[in-house]
């Protein structure tokens, strides 16, 4: 069974930094590709197995993706953070690539984390 447990969310003000961690009990396998995922579907950041990574220009310069792979954990490091990127961060994963959507993955069925909240105020 796949699990993914978020974590690492918090209140930050505009300009702050977060790191948000996903332990991912399927990070092993030969073909994945997982990724951040806004409340509003909106990809926020993908890398898969090949390490190719994918993420919208609104977090481009400001949020880096990486896997510890030995660890099974994905990272989101999220710097100079602005009011907009509020949310609920969901992690997914799935056995498949990048998609063509920025920050997204396609491929077989999603699993997904129960969510961590981030909230940044101006």
């Amino acid at each position: 069974e796949v699990q993914l447990v978020e974590s690492g969310g918090g209140s930050v003000q505009a300009g702050g930094s977060l790191r948000l961690s996903c332990r991912a009990s399927l990070l092993s396998s030969n073909v994945y590709c997982i990724s951040w995922t806004r409340q509003d579907r909106e990809g926020v950041a993908a890398i898969d197995s090949d390490g190719t990574l994918s993420l919208p220009t609104s977090v481009q310069g400001r949020f880096s993706i990486s896997v510890d792979t030995a660890n099974k954990i994905l990272y989101l490091q999220m710097n100079d953070l602005k009011p907009e990127d509020s949310g609920m961060y969901y992690c997914l994963q799935l056995v498949g690539n990048i998609g063509s959507v920025a920050g997204t993955c396609t491929g077989g069925r999603s699993y997904w984390g129960q969510g961590t909240q981030v909230t940044v105020s101006s």
